[in-house]
C-alpha cells in the first residue's frame, strides 16, 4: 500500500514538472530573448530601433519636394513609401518629415568615442565576434549610391557584399540617388537587402544639367572630337553630369544633410575580406576626413587644363591651402605641374562636413566656372583627390589596406598573407594593383613616411 502511494506521488510530481516545462516553452519566443540596444551601448540608429525611426520618417507622404524614400516593416518586407521634403533637421526625438532622423546622442567627430573597445587586430578582445549586432557607439553615417533603375541587380550584388562583410553587424543607413524617380522594383529589392534604413532621392534638375554658362556648341564639338579619338566616355553627356554631380552636389542632397559621414558604393563592386571594426568610427577617432583603397594615374586626354584651373584657385584662395598638405602626392615639381595621381573615388569613406566647408565649396565652384566638366571630361576622382591633397593635412587622408575591394578593372587585395588569412579574404594576391607601376599608392606611403607592408616587392 505504501509503495502504491509513493508511485502516485511520483506520478503527480512528474506531471507537475512536465506541465511547467510545457508552459515555459509555449511562452518563450521562438527566436529567444530579445536584447535591448542598451545592452550593447548601441545608439538609436541600430537595427533594433529602426522600425520606430522608419515610421517617423514616413509619417507624411503628402509633403511637397523632390526627395523620395521608402521604409520597411519589421518583417523586412516593403512598407510605406512617400515623397518628403528631406529638410535635414530634427526636433526633439522625432524625425523630420520625409528625411532620415539623426540618431539621438550620435557622437560627433572629435568627442571621445571609447564607450566600447574596437578590435583592430587579432590580438584585441572581440576580434572574432562576427555574429550578432556589434557593440559600441554608432556614427552619424550612411552608405550612398548613385544608381539607375536598370542597375538594380548590380547594386543588389554590391549591397550583399557590404552587408555580409560588414553592415549586418552595424545596420547603417543607405541613401540611393537617381536623376529619375526610383521604381517599385528597385525599392523593393534594395530595401529587402539593407539591414539599416533605406532612403531614395531624386536629384534636382539643376544638379544634373548643363549650367547656363556652358556653350552648348563648344561642348558638343568636344564630345565629337573625343569620340573620334576613342577616349573612354568621351562622347557621353550623362557621364559628365555624373562627374560634376559627384564632385559638387551629392553631399548637398536633402537626404545627405542629416549625416556627418558617408561611404560611397558603386554597382557591381566586391569586398573580399571581413571588416572587423567600424571604419566610420575609425575615421572619427583618428581625425581622418578622406580615405581610399586604390590610386592611379588619370587619363591625360580627359584633363588637359584641370591643373591650370587648380593653380588659379590656389592663387585666388591661398587661405584654403593648408600647411602640411599632400602636394608631393600630386606634383613632382612643387605644384608647377600635375603628375595625374588621384585616389579612385568609386570607393570613399569620408567626412561630409569637410565637403560642405567653404574651402571645398569654393574649390568646386572655381573649377566648375571654368567649364572643364563639359569642355573636357574632368572626373570626380581627380577633383576629390586634388581637393583632399591641398585642403587637408596629409595625416587626414587614410589608406584602408584591410578593406579588400574590386571595381572593374582594378583590385585592392591586402598585402601580407597573414593579413588575408586573419580577414578571411578570398581575393587573389596576384591581382593586387597597389604596387604596380600605374599605381600611385607607393607615393602615399613615401609622403607619409610609412613602411610598405611585408611582401609588397612580390606584387610589383
Amino acid at each position: 500500500m505504501a509503495a502504491g502511494n509513493a508511485r502516485i506521488v511520483r506520478y503527480i510530481v512528474f506531471a507537475v514538472f512536465f506541465v511547467g516545462l510545457l508552459y515555459l516553452v509555449s511562452h518563450t519566443s521562438y527566436h529567444g530573448v530579445q536584447l535591448k540596444p542598451e545592452s550593447f551601448g548601441v545608439g538609436k540608429g541600430s537595427s533594433t530601433s529602426k522600425n520606430t525611426e522608419k515610421e517617423n520618417a514616413a509619417s507624411d507622404s503628402s509633403t511637397s519636394g523632390s526627395t523620395w524614400h521608402i521604409t520597411k516593416s519589421g518583417s523586412g518586407g516593403t512598407g510605406s513609401s512617400g515623397k518628403g521634403s528631406g529638410s535635414g533637421s530634427t526636433s526633439g526625438s522625432g524625425a523630420t518629415k520625409g528625411s532620415p532622423k539623426t540618431p539621438f546622442g550620435t557622437p560627433k567627430q572629435y568627442e571621445d568615442l571609447a564607450e566600447a573597445p574596437m578590435a583592430l587586430t587579432p590580438s584585441d578582445n572581440g576580434w572574432g565576434d562576427l555574429v550578432g549586432i556589434a557593440p559600441g557607439p554608432r556614427m552619424n553615417a550612411t552608405f550612398v549610391s548613385l544608381a539607375r533603375n536598370a542597375d538594380v541587380w548590380d547594386i543588389a550584388r554590391s549591397i550583399r557584399q557590404v552587408e555580409d562583410r560588414f553592415n549586418r553587424r552595424y545596420n547603417y543607413d543607405w541613401v540611393f540617388l537617381n536623376d529619375k524617380p526610383f521604381d517599385a522594383t528597385f525599392k523593393k529589392v534594395t530595401s529587402s537587402l539593407v539591414s539599416g534604413n533605406t532612403y531614395y532621392g531624386e536629384i534636382p534638375n539643376e544638379h544634373w544639367s548643363f549650367p547656363d554658362f556652358i556653350d552648348q556648341d563648344k561642348a558638343k564639338k568636344v564630345r565629337e572630337d573625343m569620340k573620334e579619338r576613342k577616349i573612354i566616355y568621351g562622347d557621353s553627356i550623362s557621364y559628365r553630369h555624373m562627374c560634376r554631380f559627384e564632385s559638387g552636389f551629392f553631399f548637398q542632397q536633402e537626404l545627405m544633410k542629416n549625416y556627418e559621414w558617408y561611404w560611397r558604393v558603386e554597382p557591381s563592386i566586391e569586398l573580399f575580406c571581413d571588416i572587423h571594426y567600424d571604419p566610420f568610427r575609425f575615421m572619427a577617432e583618428n581625425k581622418k576626413k578622406y580615405s581610399f583603397v586604390l590610386s592611379l594615374y588619370e587619363y591625360v586626354e580627359t584633363i588637359p587644363t584641370l591643373w591650370d584651373s587648380v593653380r588659379k584657385f590656389m592663387k585666388n584662395y591661398p587661405e584654403h591651402i593648408v600647411e602640411g598638405n599632400s602636394m608631393p602626392f600630386l606634383s613632382d615639381d612643387g605644384g608647377e605641374n600635375y603628375n595625374h595621381c588621384h585616389f579612385w573615388s568609386n570607393f570613399e569613406v569620408g567626412n561630409l562636413d569637410w565637403l560642405r566647408s567653404k574651402a571645398y565649396v569654393d574649390f568646386f565652384n572655381s573649377l566648375d566656372q571654368d567649364g572643364g566638366f563639359f569642355y573636357e571630361r574632368w572626373g570626380d576622382a581627380p577633383v576629390h583627390s586634388i581637393a583632399a591633397g591641398l585642403l587637408l593635412k596629409k595625416e587626414e587622408i587614410h589608406f584602408f589596406n584591410d578593406i579588400a575591394y574590386y571595381h572593374v578593372p582594378f583590385t585592392h587585395c591586402p598585402t601580407g598573407e597573414q593579413t588575408r588569412i586573419d580577414l578571411r579574404c578570398h581575393c587573389n594576391p596576384k591581382d593586387n594593383f597597389d604596387w604596380k607601376g600605374y599605381s600611385c599608392t607607393a607615393r602615399y606611403f613615401d609622403l607619409n613616411g610609412l613602411d610598405k607592408p611585408a611582401g609588397y616587392e612580390d606584387q610589383q
